[in-house]
């Protein structure tokens, strides 16, 4: 093997402890490691959370707390808030980011693609002209183009703008 491509500042995602049962309910009950643990938001329904392992510089999941991997069995309530914040997640995106455009999306269940298939999570992921480029495609590999840390404080410091 000639080509190596080395990202050193990954090593915190091979050496970090791992999280036993459910990474989002730990992240629903740990409000004291909201920082740590990126989170943005959160209320009685549900948590807004930096991804960890984004598509594109921004992107973050909405979570109810209630643990179901069942869209169908989610109170009315908890859908229509997560909704809600959908709302106000793409006004932040789109002018606290510039974002030209977001993804939205969920993956119900292992077999439509969900990473974390136990707990329900809905995805925004911004978007700009032109902002995917060979290396996914040909390296299987992502450029993430802005520090991750900078990132969350950018969209922590305008929640109150945008998310009431």
């Amino acid at each position: 093997m000639n080509d190596v491509l080395y990202a050193p500042w990954r090593d915190e995602y091979v050496t970090h402890e791992k999280i036993e049962g459910c990474v989002f309910c730990h992240i629903a009950s740990h409000i004291e490691d909201d920082e740590k643990l990126h989170v943005l938001y959160r209320d009685e329904y549900c948590f807004i959370v930096m991804n960890k392992y984004p598509y594109t510089p921004g992107h973050f999941m909405i979570i109810p707390n209630l643990h179901t991997d069942k869209l169908e069995e989610l109170p009315s309530e908890t859908w229509l808030h997560m909704s809600a914040l959908a709302q106000h997640g793409v006004k932040l995106l789109k002018e606290g980011l510039n974002a030209r455009g977001v993804n939205i999306g969920m993956n119900l269940g292992a077999a439509a693609g969900a990473g974390i298939a136990e707990h329900i999570h809905m995805h925004l992921v911004p978007r700009w002209e032109r902002d995917t480029n060979f290396m996914t495609s040909v390296a299987e590999t992502r450029v993430y183009s802005t520090d991750f840390e900078k990132i969350y404080q950018k969209i922590k410091s305008l929640i109150p703008e945008y998310v009431q």
